[in-house]
């Protein structure tokens, strides 16, 4: 017995699981090799995927630490048609803005991903998930409560939740419109939410192609010292 075993507001850590060297070093082999073969799609099929395993991958999401435990995030999972139509307007609308406005390198850069104004994902991927940050909690009687670390949390649930559709065998794109103001409205977020980006979720269109790119290497993303 440890001197801080049965503190109050604390429980046994029973959920950690210890593997054999061997086989530790084989399961990071895999899941490093599973997420490698994830892509960004933007040829989406319409094919209807089923809600519980959206609801997974969001369960999945909220696992992720955040500042404080306050768990800053909201996701707003969109299947309406009427919904996704008035999200592609808005956000199509900004993406003009934005090639004719952006700088010539910013637009070199995005040249080798074959990205352009139109975005018809929006539309027919069965799921847009739109990630909301809590920029400050609500107490019961209407007071703000300080949220800490907020975009760092919600970056990280982001992450998890890209990595388990991913594993349950869906494509997505992270799409960031800007401004996205308009997602506040479209789907009648209170005042204490950001929208961060939109997440969509599908199967891929047949015959969908990727951009002929590599990922960096281990030895020019981390440094062991």
């Amino acid at each position: 017995m440890t001197e801080d075993a049965g503190r109050p507001g604390f429980v046994p850590l029973s959920s950690y699981r210890e593997y054999p060297v061997p086989e530790m070093v084989a399961r990071s082999r895999e899941f490093a090799g599973e997420l490698g073969r994830r892509r960004t799609v933007r040829q989406f099929s319409d094919r209807p995927v089923p809600r519980a395993v959206i609801e997974s991958c969001l369960e999945a999401a909220g696992t992720a630490p955040s500042g404080a435990h306050q768990q800053p995030w909201h996701f707003v999972v969109v299947t309406d048609s009427a919904r996704k139509r008035a999200i592609r307007k808005a956000a199509e609308a900004a993406e003009a803005e934005f090639y004719s406005t952006a700088p010539a390198d910013w637009l070199a850069a995005l040249a080798p991903l074959g990205t352009d104004a139109s975005k018809p994902y929006l539309e027919t991927a069965p799921y847009l998930i739109a990630v909301f940050a809590e920029r400050y909690g609500l107490a019961p009687d209407g007071a703000r409560r300080t949220h800490y670390y907020v975009m760092e949390s919600v970056g990280i649930a982001t992450g998890f939740l890209l990595a388990a559709l991913h594993y349950s065998g869906l494509v997505t794109l992270t799409h960031t419109p800007s401004p996205m103001g308009f997602l506040t409205d479209v789907l009648q977020r209170p005042a204490n939410e950001r929208p961060i980006m939109l997440v969509v979720a599908g199967y891929p269109a047949p015959g969908a192609e990727v951009p002929d790119l590599g990922r960096k290497p281990l030895s020019a993303i981390a440094t062991f010292l």
